[in-house]
C-alpha cells in the first residue's frame, strides 16, 4: 500500500493487506468493528514519537478495508493514547469513543470534586457509536477551562439518541447527541491539558490516514476498471489523476510521520503541531475530495446503484472529510502564519 520514501521506520514492517483482510470487512455490524478495534489495540503500538509511521499505515489500511471500520477504530486507539499519556488505568475489554465537538446551543458543564470526579450536566453533540460503546473521553467546559474527562456510558444519566442520526453516509455509526444528568466522570489531566499537548494535533492527522486510507479504496475501483477497459483513454486519464492526487496526500502523511517520530529525539526541530496538522488535514481532505468525485463521475451510475461496497465507501467518506471545515479550516491556516509564521516564503 506505501509508495512514498518519506515514510519513517516504525512504517515500513506493518502488515497492511493482513489489517485489510482481518479489519476492513463492509457491512460488519458495530459490534464487530469494535471487535476489530479491540484487537488492533493489542497489536498496534499507540501514537508517540517512535510509532507514528506505523499507527497512520495502520489506520489507512483499516480504512482502505472499510471507512466505517476505521471511523470506528481511530477514536478508541486514541482514546487509549490519551489515557496512556495521563497515566489513567484502561477498564478490562472496554471500548472507547472521544466526544471533543462543540455545537451551537449545547453545553456540557462538569462540576468539578474535590476526589478529582466531575458531574456532567447538558448536551454533548456528535456522539459517535455512545450507545454501543462502553466508555468515552469528553470534553467539557468547567467555568472558563475546558477538561477532559473519561465516562462510563452505560450509568445512569447517560441518554445517547440514536434516532437523530438520519445520515445515509455511516449509517450504522450513530454520532447523535448525549444528555448527561448528574452522571459521574473521573478528570483526565489538568484543565486544558488535552488541547495543549503535541498529541492533540497527532491525532487529527490520524483522522486524516483514515480518509487517505479510504480513498486509495475508490482508486482501487477506478484501477480495476481501466484494467477491464484498457483502449479507453478517459479511464486511464482520471486513473492518472487519481495516481497524482493519492500520492500527495500520502507524501503529506509520510512527512507528519516522519517529524512525529523524530520529535522524540534529543536533537528534534521545532514544530508547530497546529499548523502542520491542521496543513496535512487540508491537504489530505482535498486530494480525498478530488479522487471521490473523479470516480464518482467516471465509473458511472452502475457501481454506486449495484454494489454495496462501493456505494457505502462513496458515502461514508463523503461525510467522514467533513470533520474538516473546509474554508474554515483553511483560514485557521491564514490566521496561524500571519501571526507566527511557519512557511519558507
Amino acid at each position: 500500500m506505501l509508495r512514498s520514501s518519506a515514510w519513517p521506520p516504525s512504517a515500513r514492517h506493518v502488515d497492511t493487506a493482513g489489517i485489510e483482510e482481518t479489519a476492513g470487512r463492509p457491512g460488519s455490524s458495530p459490534a464487530d468493528r469494535l471487535t476489530a478495534a479491540r484487537t488492533l489495540a493489542a497489536t498496534t503500538p499507540l501514537l508517540s514519537a517512535g510509532t507514528a509511521g506505523g499507527f497512520l499505515t495502520t489506520l489507512a489500511a483499516v480504512a482502505a478495508g472499510d471507512v466505517a471500520t476505521a471511523r470506528t477504530v481511530e477514536p478508541h486507539l486514541d482514546a487509549l493514547g490519551i489515557l496512556q499519556q495521563a497515566d489513567v488505568p484502561v477498564p478490562a475489554d472496554s471500548t472507547w469513543g472521544v466526544f471533543a465537538a462543540e455545537g451551537p446551543g449545547l453545553r456540557l458543564e462538569a462540576a468539578l470534586q474535590d476526589d478529582g470526579t466531575a458531574l456532567l450536566t447538558g448536551t454533548k453533540p456528535w456522539c459517535s457509536l455512545a450507545s454501543t460503546l462502553s466508555h468515552a473521553l469528553v470534553t467539557a467546559h468547567a467555568g472558563d477551562d475546558r477538561v477532559l474527562v473519561a465516562v462510563d456510558l452505560r450509568q445512569d444519566g447517560v441518554t445517547a439518541h440514536d434516532e437523530a442520526w438520519v445520515a445515509r453516509g455511516m449509517p450504522d455509526v450513530p454520532s447523535g447527541p448525549v444528555d448527561f444528568d448528574g452522571a459521574t466522570a473521573r478528570l483526565v489531566g489538568a484543565p486544558g491539558w488535552y488541547l495543549r499537548r503535541p498529541g492533540f494535533a497527532w491525532g487529527g492527522i490520524g483522522v486524516a490516514a483514515c480518509w487517505w486510507g479510504g480513498a486509495v479504496g475508490l482508486g482501487r475501483v477506478l484501477r480495476a476498471l481501466a484494467a477491464a477497459h484498457p483502449q479507453s483513454e478517459l479511464l486511464q486519464a482520471a486513473l492518472g489523476a487519481t495516481v497524482l492526487d493519492l500520492a500527495d496526500a500520502e507524501d503529506a502523511l509520510a512527512d507528519a510521520a516522519a517529524r512525529i517520530d523524530r520529535s522524540g529525539e534529543p536533537d528534534a526541530a521545532e514544530v508547530d503541531w497546529p499548523l502542520l496538522a491542521q496543513t496535512v488535514r487540508s491537504r489530505v481532505r482535498r486530494a480525498v475530495d478530488a479522487v471521490r468525485e473523479r470516480v464518482v463521475a467516471t465509473v458511472g451510475p452502475a457501481p454506486l446503484t449495484s454494489d454495496p461496497a462501493v456505494a457505502a465507501r462513496v458515502a461514508d467518506l463523503e461525510l467522514y472529510v467533513l470533520q474538516d471545515h473546509g474554508a474554515r479550516d483553511l483560514a485557521r491556516i491564514g490566521r496561524i502564519v500571519t501571526e507566527r509564521g511557519g512557511v519558507a516564503w
